[in-house]
């Protein structure tokens, strides 16, 4: 059996559908900055109904760039600074590649000041807006 679909079919009870579910994701994004927290990688998961493993990540991460480009539109700031890797509080590569914003290390003091910033950003936005 193919490695991908193998783990995939890992989680038997999960939905696969909700790895894409847009308005899911957002709205427990959505709560985690009216909380002023942020959310591992795996703790997402886990509340999609799904085990940590990387092609579950990468599936979520793609629908992190549509919320992300959701809140552009809509004049919100980005929810995927929230997702972050539990050992050091940091989002992975993918959230890295590309940016314009930011051209320092992707780990280590640096990178956690401008994380902590845009946070507090996403955070304040959110402040105001808790139900």
């Amino acid at each position: 059996m193919d490695p991908i679909l193998e783990d995939f079919l890992s989680d038997p009870s999960a939905d696969i559908s909700a790895l894409h579910d847009v308005a899911r994701i957002k709205a427990l994004l959505e709560n985690c900055a009216k909380e002023g927290r942020a959310i591992s990688y795996s703790e997402l998961l886990l509340n999609l109904g799904f085990r940590f493993t990387r092609p579950k990540m990468r599936a979520v991460c793609k629908t992190l760039d549509r919320i992300d480009k959701l809140n552009a539109e809509e004049g919100a700031p980005a929810l995927a600074v929230l997702v972050v890797r539990e050992g050091d509080g940091l989002p992975g590569q993918g959230w890295w590649v590309g940016r314009e914003d930011y051209q320092g290390q992707w780990t280590g003091p640096d990178a956690q000041v401008y994380i902590a910033k845009l946070q507090r950003q996403v955070f304040s936005y959110w402040k105001d807006r808790r139900k």
